[in-house]
């Protein structure tokens, strides 16, 4: 039997949707640069994880090999990687195009499966994939036509998009031994010291900030990271995988609107016509696969 809860899981969907939303945003509001904003995201998020994961978890460390480790140390590079990149990308282009770009995660998943795993796709997967890899091409040929800087955030995008999916096929095996708690803690933090030695190689100050840059990084810690995701995971005891990759492919329509009202960002036909095809093509895509996982 289901167990019940207090709070209505589609409710915390919504306010999943909400916070993570606002993860463009507050990056293009701190004057900070890419490597830093992702470093003090990060540093901030395993600061305020730590005296949970302390108390109740920390036990869990003794259950992780020395494969695990590894796989763990590699998935926090290649996350601090894509928030380098994807953050990066929001200098160039508009929060529609980044965001809507990065929704391709599902598309760089299972090729990863198919190439790594031997898993097959079906016709209709395939299909629907195209669909989606259309529609970013309408968004980056919109996106051309007004610079070629606006074109090369796009491809920042996608790759972040694609190094995030590195992260989870690393992670995939770990997370069957331990916690999510415990193994996000361990990610997290390499995903620290992997951004701390990426911006002291670079030559970046870690200060002085203005304050509303540390106001933004604390916010990003809080609310897209720790609140957003959290409600995501804490949903999938009551919800489908499926329902949740749907509700998250609403993050680029509320962090273009958002955009459009916080940051004056004009809204094109190319990316609405992009950003529509791109979710249309994962919808069909996510659904056959819903429905795979039923089957089973």
């Amino acid at each position: 039997m289901q167990q019940k809860t207090k709070m209505n899981p589609y409710f915390a969907l919504v306010i999943g949707v909400v916070t993570i939303s606002f993860s463009a945003i507050l990056v293009k509001l701190a004057s900070a640069p890419s490597g830093i904003i992702a470093f003090y995201r990060l540093l901030f998020t395993v600061l305020l994880m730590m005296p949970f994961f302390l108390i109740k978890y920390r036990h869990e460390l003794k259950l992780i090999n020395k494969k695990d480790w590894v796989s763990s140390i590699m998935a926090g590079v290649f996350l601090a990687f894509h928030f380098i990149l994807w953050f990066e990308s929001l200098n160039y282009t508009s929060v529609a195009s980044s965001t809507v770009l990065v929704t391709l995660q599902p598309l760089f998943a299972f090729a990863g499966a198919y190439f790594f795993f031997k898993e097959r796709f079906t016709l209709k997967a395939i299909a629907s994939g195209i669909i989606a890899i259309g529609g970013s091409f309408v968004i980056s040929w919109g996106d051309f036509h007004i610079s070629g800087l606006a074109l090369w955030g796009d491809i920042l995008a996608l790759v972040g998009c694609a190094l995030v999916t590195g992260y989870l096929l690393f992670g995939q095996s770990v997370v069957r031994r331990v916690s999510s708690i415990t193994y996000t803690f361990v990610v997290y933090s390499m995903s620290a010291v992997t951004l701390f030695l990426y911006v002291l190689v670079k030559g970046e100050a870690m200060g002085p900030y203005p304050v509303t840059d540390w106001i933004y990084f604390l916010l990003l810690a809080i609310f897209p990271t720790l609140l957003g995701h959290s409600l995501f995971n804490w949903s999938l005891k009551w919800l489908s995988a499926s329902t949740i990759s749907m509700a998250i492919l609403l993050e680029p329509v509320g962090a273009t609107i958002l955009a459009y009202f916080m940051l004056n960002e004009p809204i094109l036909w190319t990316q609405v016509l992009g950003g529509t095809i791109i979710l249309a093509g994962l919808m069909l895509f996510l659904k056959r696969e819903g429905e795979k996982e039923v089957m089973k």
